[in-house]
């Protein structure tokens, strides 16, 4: 019987040298004449041991790992093809704590599959959402995606249904679904995970938007940066066009529908989603004033769908399982699940899906392991390089957009940065402040000038002048960028400089000089 062994494609195991490791699996296979083939999956989302290797076995598949190129042959020569013992042995991966204490539904295929193999996402329940959709209504698509209580999992937290039901509701002659993959928050990488490790549900899930607003054309607008996952979309693309789940009949119905990838050139004020639009349309990325709302009028002034990719990819384990069955999980009003990915000074970092209402704590220390230096964790940055800065003594704040809102934070792409005990928080605010002047479009004054002269009064804190002074302004800049600003870029900067400023006080003022007593 072949064996069949498993090593990510995934960018993240890349860079650590997934490509080598298949290699030297292939040459071995190879000169040892082995009946045996590699698929080259998606990761799981345990970066501290990958390069991670699976074999199929009759009890499971088998994982190794971290595997170096010069691994390969000891792993084979102590039995790895029939799941034998050695010192990098995993066990069975579904097993592995990591994974077990997972609730994976939108990343449910994600490092199982062949990500561009449609028979192999037909196997494991793909496309059972789209098949649903196609029993419906519209009108009965979006009333399942509003029950679901699904929200923006770009960070925004809109409610997705209402979005739909806007688009629906409005007249055109044509409407768009646009997928924003420009993931450029730090710290987040679940948009290309799903894009790399299974794009075939990101494909189903605009089909499905598509149908439910009466579109026939998506575009998954994402990053020059991400290569792997542009090269993987647009194969997959072709897949699903030559197995009839895009074009002029969807499945054999009477939609249609087709989506292209549009690749951006870098700008983090495009991940906006007006100034993505913008970009999308061929002009330099500049946030537009709303109303009117890319609802009514969005890409070539036409009724525009934008959603996040794990939104998207949400929407067909929502029509499959239903609303209801999504709607169980999660508290308040966070339902369903959420991709943390977990990064930093952290000793496992990776992906985790769990429901809504894990606390911060059980996230950084339970799930992450703590630092990877072994030092007392200082701050967690949630939300990207907007996101506000936690100490420990937040950490019983649980995982929910209104949690976090409270607490004067926000949940973002779910990403969390893990800092220790020796990091600068006079500095992390200085480059909130320089990150958003570099990356502000110009548009409005208060990002543009602010930011500008936010890095000019933290320097000032830093050199010691008038400090008291320099606190003051840097408040009222804040409280000027927050209000004033026209969109969420220069809004959110003064979250990680005020939550800096106000949970960590000693690094914004210089200790006292010591005299020596006579």
């Amino acid at each position: 019987m072949t064996v069949t062994f498993y090593v990510p494609r995934d960018s993240g195991a890349l860079a650590l040298g997934a490509e080598k490791v298949a290699r030297s699996l292939q040459a071995e296979i190879d000169t040892r004449n082995l009946d045996a083939r590699i698929v080259r999956n998606g990761s799981r989302g345990m970066y501290w041991l990958e390069p991670m290797v699976e074999v199929e076995t009759p009890n499971g598949r088998i994982a190794y790992g971290p595997v170096k190129a010069s691994d390969v042959a000891a792993l084979l020569d102590n039995g790895m093809a029939e799941g034998g013992v050695h010192p990098l042995w995993l066990g069975l991966i579904d097993h592995h704590p990591f994974l077990a204490k997972q609730t994976r539904l939108t990343f449910a295929r994600c490092g199982i599959t062949d990500p561009v193999s449609l028979e192999d996402y037909r196997a494991n329940d793909g496309l059972k959402g789209l098949e649903n959709a196609l029993k419906l209504t519209p009108a009965e698509i979006v009333a399942q995606v509003t029950e679901s209580g699904l929200r923006g999992r770009g960070g925004a937290g809109f409610p997705t249904g209402i979005k739909w039901k806007t688009v629906l509701e409005t007249t055109g002659s044509q409407k768009y679904i646009v997928c924003n993959a420009d993931e450029g928050d730090s710290g987040t990488f679940a948009d290309r995970m799903i894009m790399e490790g299974d794009p075939f549900v990101l494909i189903e899930g605009m089909t499905i938007a598509g149908i439910a607003v009466g579109a026939t054309k998506g575009y998954i607008y994402t990053r020059s940066e991400y290569p792997h996952a542009i090269a993987v979309m647009n194969e997959a693309l072709e897949i699903a066009r030559k197995g009839g789940v895009l074009g002029s009949s969807v499945l054999g119905s009477s939609y249609a529908f087709d989506i292209e990838v549009r690749v951006g050139a870098g700008a983090y004020v495009c991940g906006e989603e007006t100034a993505l639009l913008e970009s999308l349309e061929g002009r330099r990325g500049i946030v537009r004033a709303k109303p009117p709302l890319p609802a009514h009028k969005g890409l070539f002034g036409k009724p525009t769908v934008i959603n996040n990719v794990i939104s998207l990819a949400s929407v067909p384990v929502i029509l499959d399982k239903g609303a209801p069955f999504y709607k169980d999980f999660g508290m308040g009003r966070s339902r369903g699940t959420i991709p943390l990915q977990i990064a930093g000074n952290v000793k496992h970092g990776g992906l985790f899906e769990a429901a809504f209402g894990l606390t911060l704590g059980e996230i950084v220390d339970d799930i992450g392991g703590g630092t990877a230096t072994g030092r007392p964790v200082k701050a967690v940055q949630v939300g990207g390089p907007l996101g506000a800065y936690f100490p420990r003594e937040l950490f019983d704040t649980p995982f929910d957009y209104e949690a976090f809102a409270a607490k004067d934070g926000l949940i973002g792409h779910a990403g969390l940065v893990v800092f220790d005990d020796s990091v600068d928080m006079l500095k992390q605010a200085r480059f909130a402040m320089e990150f958003c002047a570099i990356e502000s479009c110009g548009k409005c004054t208060p990002c543009r000038i602010g930011s500008t002269r936010g890095v000019e009064v933290v320097d000032r804190l830093s050199a010691n002048i008038e400090p008291e002074k320099q606190i003051e302004v840097l408040t009222d800049l804040c409280n000027t960028m927050k209000f004033g600003s026209l969109c969420a870029l220069g809004g959110f900067t003064p979250y990680p400089v005020m939550s800096a400023l106000t949970h960590f006080p000693e690094d914004f003022r210089p200790a006292p000089i010591a005299v020596a007593a006579e």
